[in-house]
């Protein structure tokens, strides 16, 4: 992997990650038309670093308070009930199936879910399923009304990212939207419950960087330092937008980002396990 391929692939990742249109995908898909090597989970693992340092430097009060509240809701019974406490607790709930299913399809992650075909059709699917929740949603719940079982289906939607295509902070707001929340709620949780899973998920796959075929240190460096800094950008920028507007843009964009994918591979210009053949 060269400079400028890192440099390219740090800003898609950063400009994508937050926004239900799905990273992986978009790194999977910019690559494939530059007709650069499939950069791999484990580099999108790893870069996805840098878009979860800027969350975690956006929501640096609020997580700093959740950590110190269920630290020590750890010892001391008192704390326990604690709104901050809990929320802790919960999101630790909502990132156990991401864990379990991560664990269980590795090898389908690192292969089969990379299939370009598989992309284009969650891309279209799951903005269709987003275009409905964000319709039919009663959106009147706030993080207050977050029960363990509801942490759970935030973290089983959460779990289908793991298909390139699907987008961790779409369906997360899309399982949001269906059980109730705002938007705006929806969307803070999304940031909140993937810190754990995207730290995990980073460091894991961190000692394949540098081996084999892999790409090296430098430019995955390089590529999750241009991560951070645009993923701050749209942090800032996507939650005033969403307070305001609807989801239907990134739907829209969803569903003519699949139809043009499965054209290209339909006319032979995109291998769907490739690049392009011009």
């Amino acid at each position: 992997m060269g400079w400028i391929e890192a440099i390219v692939l740090g800003l898609v990742q950063g400009l994508t990650e937050f926004l239900p249109i799905s990273s992986s995908a978009h790194l999977r898909i910019t690559a494939a038309l530059a007709g650069w090597a499939d950069p791999g989970a484990a580099f999108t693992a790893v870069i996805q670093i840098g878009t979860e340092v800027a969350v975690i430097l956006y929501f640096g009060r609020k997580i700093g308070r959740i950590l110190r509240a269920w630290f020590y809701s750890i010892f001391r019974r008192e704390w326990r009930a604690d709104p901050d406490a809990r929320m802790g607790w919960l999101v630790i709930i909502g990132s156990i199936p991401i864990v379990v299913l991560g664990l269980l399809f590795q090898d389908s992650i690192h292969s089969t879910f990379r299939d370009l075909r598989i992309t284009a059709t969650v891309l279209i699917v799951f903005g269709v399923v987003l275009a409905v929740a964000d319709r039919v949603g009663r959106q009147y719940r706030t993080l207050d009304h977050l029960t363990v079982p509801h942490g759970l289906g935030f973290g089983i939607a959460q779990a289908l990212a793991l298909v390139p295509g699907v987008s961790r902070s779409g369906g997360t707001v899309t399982g949001g939207l269906l059980l109730g929340y705002t938007r705006a709620e929806a969307t803070e949780y999304s940031f909140l419950l993937a810190v754990p899973a995207v730290l995990g998920s980073g460091f894991y796959e961190v000692s394949k960087i540098g081996e084999g075929s892999g790409p090296e240190w430098g430019p995955t460096i390089l590529a999750t330092l241009v991560s951070f800094g645009v993923g701050y950008l749209v942090i800032s920028w996507l939650m005033r937008f969403i307070k305001t507007r609807s989801y239907l843009p990134f739907v829209i964009y969803r569903v003519a980002l699949g139809i043009v994918l499965f054209v290209l591979i339909a006319v032979g210009t995109l291998d769907p396990n490739e690049g392009p053949q011009f």
